[in-house]
C-alpha cells in the first residue's frame, strides 16, 4: 500500500512560504512596476519561479496562477487566459527543469537555471503574453513584438542572476528545510 505524501507535501510551512512568495510577487509585479502600456518592468516572475524551484511544479503554478489572479482583481483588469497561462509557466517550467541539473556542480545548476529562465521566458513572454495582448487586448503585433523583445532581452539576464542569487543563498536550505531559522542565527552570531 503506497502512502499518501499529500499530508507531507502540502504542510502549513509549505503553504507559508507560497503565500510570502505570492505576496511578495504582487509587490514587485502590481507596486514597484514601471508599465509603459504593452510593457511592463518587473522583476515578480522571480518570486514564481523560486517557488518551483524550491517546492515543486505544483506549487509554482499554483503560486503563478494565485498571483495573476489576485494581481488582475488589485489592478482592475480582465483575467486573460494566455497571460495567465504564462504566469503558471515561469513556476512550471524552471521547477520541471530542475532534475536535468539537481545533481551537478554549482556552476552546472547556474547554468541550468539560467537556461530554464530563458526557456520559460521565450514559451511565457515572447509567446503567450504577446498572444494574450493582442488577442484579447487588441494590440497591433508588429507594433509591439519589437518593444517586448527589448523587454526580452533586458530582463531575462536580471531574472537570472536574482534567481541564482537567491537559489544559492541560505534561503534555500530555510525554506527545503535543511536548517531551521535557530541554526541560521546561531551561525550569524
Amino acid at each position: 500500500m503506497q502512502k499518501n505524501n499529500y499530508k507531507t507535501y502540502w504542510n502549513v510551512k509549505t503553504l507559508v512560504f507560497m503565500a510570502l512568495l505570492v505576496a511578495m510577487h504582487l509587490v514587485l509585479t502590481r507596486v514597484f512596476v514601471v508599465e509603459l502600456g504593452a510593457y511592463r518592468i518587473s522583476v515578480g516572475s522571480v518570486c514564481t519561479i523560486l517557488a518551483g524551484l524550491w517546492m515543486g511544479p505544483a506549487a509554482g503554478a499554483v503560486c503563478g496562477l494565485t498571483a495573476d489572479i489576485l494581481g488582475c482583481f488589485m489592478k482592475g483588469y480582465p483575467i486573460d487566459p494566455f497571460i495567465t497561462t504564462a504566469a503558471i509557466c515561469w513556476g512550471l517550467i524552471p521547477a520541471l527543469a530542475k532534475p536535468l541539473y539537481a545533481n551537478r556542480t554549482k556552476k552546472g545548476k547556474t547554468a541550468g537555471i539560467v537556461l530554464s529562465v530563458f526557456g520559460t521566458a521565450v514559451v511565457s513572454s515572447l509567446v503567450l503574453t504577446t498572444m494574450g495582448l493582442v488577442l484579447f487586448e487588441g494590440y497591433n503585433f508588429y507594433t509591439i513584438i519589437p518593444g517586448r523583445l527589448v523587454q526580452f532581452v533586458v530582463l531575462i539576464p536580471i531574472y537570472s542572476v536574482l534567481t541564482c542569487l537567491l537559489y544559492f543563498s541560505p534561503l534555500t536550505s530555510l525554506v527545503v528545510g535543511t536548517v531551521t531559522p535557530a541554526v541560521l542565527k546561531k551561525k550569524a552570531v
